[in-house]
């Protein structure tokens, strides 16, 4: 059988921050080798630093070396972990061989915070095609957000059709203002070697989809706009897929009182406070897969009414990813609800197969990689953690399960925490502040936990002393498997 080796590689436009601490070269089997650069990423709100990022698809196997130029290396890292990705090194010059699509890190002298990122993707199948009607080829330039908007709702007078797809062509596109509505029934395509200056935003539309394997750049978006990365309010049946976006103001992707929602192979970066990662509010039915997020403030949350929003989340799954949270969780449930109605209910929540690669929280409240604080009278139920790799982390906890009360968000406490699973979690870190279990009073307690085959530092979990674990005043059931 011929395997087929191919590799697509794109150009970064110009006056897009770029980063030199590395030199990247990468090459399909016995092909030539081709040059990438590196963009600047910022991370980190404690004290801001610039990272690199690269990406690239390929099919069949490639090569990718690597040179440090910044410092010279005594040793590397290339994390996940879990992807036991083999290296050789000869001086200052690192190469390693993948045969699947990968988001990796590779990690100079133990240098987390000026590390290189590797986005190795799959070449994207059904593109589309410029030549179809209904293709809307924007090329690189100064964009009118109304414009835009107007050109996509169009009627063609020949066909009497409106456009499906707006296409930004490689290299550096700016949208004023920064923010791009976008109708029901259309599409966005972000061509890879594309930098798009802009947020997105569905509000109250239906069957969209975003995707390609371009870069939505908001380091230049001011704290002064609503705008975050991409917004999905009071919407159905969304994709969101294949894209990178780069430091946002808010959220990278917020989702509000929304159902039918689709998130795959998207990454993020994010330097500033507020700046979450992906945010499930009221809503229902939605699957993340395949994500990297790198964020100064939560990575990946579910919570009921909060801002317009109203109503309860629930059928909620995040897969096959990466989490790493420069500040506060990379998980977090149950924080937010309608409080004046008696709360909401946040149930039937799903992680599966997650590397964590980071958790550094100074502020005690916010502690934990799988954080479950039930405020605002919420009931939070039936929420399964399995096959997730807790890499070391700097300041925080494993678990934190509490019905609590924060005078800063929450005008009352919340209700119950119920069946809640943990399975296969590996960790071998040092030094984490005790992951803790605590309910509120006798009638708002935390019951029904079980922790199946959870390993801190190679030794199963079987009681509260071998996994580290305060059980605190009213809770009930917590079995240990």
């Amino acid at each position: 059988m011929n395997v087929i080796h191919q590799l697509s590689v794109y150009d970064i436009p110009e006056f897009t921050p770029a980063n030199k601490d590395f030199t990247v070269k990468v090459r399909s089997k016995d092909g030539p080798w081709k040059t990438l650069l590196c963009y600047n990423v910022m991370i980190d709100m404690h004290q801001v630093r610039n990272a690199s990022m690269v990406y690239f698809d390929f099919v069949g196997e490639v090569e990718v070396e690597i040179i440090s130029n910044a410092e010279s290396v005594s040793s590397v890292a290339i994390r996940p972990l879990s992807y036991n990705i083999s290296y050789t090194r000869q001086d200052n010059t690192i190469r390693f061989i993948l045969n699947s699509p990968k988001n990796l890190s590779l990690e100079i002298n133990g240098d987390r915070y000026h590390n290189l990122h590797i986005f190795a993707g799959e070449i994207m199948k059904n593109e589309p095609d410029l030549q179809e009607f209904g293709i809307l080829h924007i090329q690189p330039g100064t964009h009118s957000a109304v414009d835009l908007l107007n050109k996509f709702t169009e009627v063609d007078p020949i066909t009497g059709k409106e456009p499906s797809t707006l296409y930004f062509a490689p290299g550096l596109h700016q949208v004023l203002p920064q923010g791009l509505l976008i109708p029901s029934n259309k599409k966005v395509y972000l061509a890879g070697g594309a930098v798009v200056l802009s947020a997105l935003e569905c509000h109250e539309v239906e069957n969209v989809r975003i995707w390609g394997r371009g870069v939505l750049h908001q380091a230049r978006i001011g704290r002064d706009t609503p705008h975050g990365g991409i917004k999905i309010n009071f919407s159905k049946n969304v994709q969101v897929s294949g894209i990178t976006l780069v430091n946002p103001p808010y959220n990278s992707i917020h989702v509000g009182q929304s159902s039918n929602v689709m998130i795959t192979d998207f990454k993020a970066f994010s330097c500033t406070g507020w700046s979450d990662g992906i945010d499930c509010l009221s809503s229902s039915n939605v699957e993340v897969d395949g994500v990297f997020m790198r964020n100064s403030d939560d990575c990946f949350t579910v919570y009921g009414s909060r801002f317009a929003y109203s109503g309860d989340s629930r059928n909620i799954t995040l897969k096959n990813s990466t989490l790493w949270a420069d500040v506060a969780h990379p998980t977090f449930i149950g924080c937010h609800g309608d409080h004046e109605h008696g709360g909401d209910i946040l149930e039937d929540i799903h992680f599966e197969n997650i590397d964590i690669l980071e958790h550094h929280e100074p502020q005690q409240e916010y502690l934990g990689c799988m954080a479950i604080n039930a405020g605002d009278e919420n009931i939070v139920r039936n929420v399964r953690y399995e096959n997730i790799r807790v890499e070391p982390f700097e300041n925080g906890r494993l678990f934190d399960l509490r019905v609590f009360f924060n005078a800063k968000y929450n005008p009352a406490p919340g209700k119950r925490i119920e069946n809640i699973h943990f399975k296969d979690i590996v960790y071998n870190g040092l030094e984490e502040y005790p992951s803790q279990i605590i309910g509120f009073n006798e009638e708002r307690m935390v019951d029904g936990v079980t922790l199946e085959n959870v390993v801190i530092r190679g030794k199963k979990v079987t009681d509260v002393e071998a996994g580290n674990i305060f059980i605190g005043e009213h809770v009930g059931q917590v079995i240990f498997k």
